[in-house]
């Protein structure tokens, strides 16, 4: 059964730092591509970062490039978001999401319709 297990979301400061987690289990984690997404109250899905099975490069949307950065340790079977800056903005239950994309360059804008997801994490912001 495949299951991605989330944790780490907090209410902090804005300014503050958190590191949100990822535990995969079910699949083989290096043949799938992970990434992360966020839903804020009456707002759609949207794709944060995702970092490729096939060759290791990351992405990120232009919100939160250069403050957030996605990795794995596959040693873990574990992906990371470690999002630094953080605005009122980022505020989101925050998803991670997999799906088996092969040699494609993953698109941001498609994790939220990875075949897989985790049940979310809260991460609030305060100003």
């Amino acid at each position: 059964e495949v299951q991605l297990v989330e944790s780490g979301g907090a209410l902090v400061q804005a300014g503050g730092s958190l590191r949100l987690s990822c535990a995969a289990s079910g699949f083989t984690f290096n043949d799938y591509t992970f990434g992360w997404f966020r839903q804020a109250p009456g707002k759609e899905r949207e794709g944060v970062s995702c970092i490729s099975s096939h060759d290791g490069r990351s992405y990120y949307a232009s919100a939160v490039k250069g403050r957030f950065t996605i990795s794995k340790d596959s040693a873990k079977n574990t992906v990371y978001l470690q999002m630094n800056e953080l605005k009122p903005e980022d505020t989101a239950v925050y998803y991670c999401a997999a799906n088996s994309l092969g040699p494609y360059q993953p698109l941001v804008d498609a994790i939220p319709f990875y075949d897989y997801r985790g049940q979310g994490t809260q991460v609030t912001v305060s100003s």
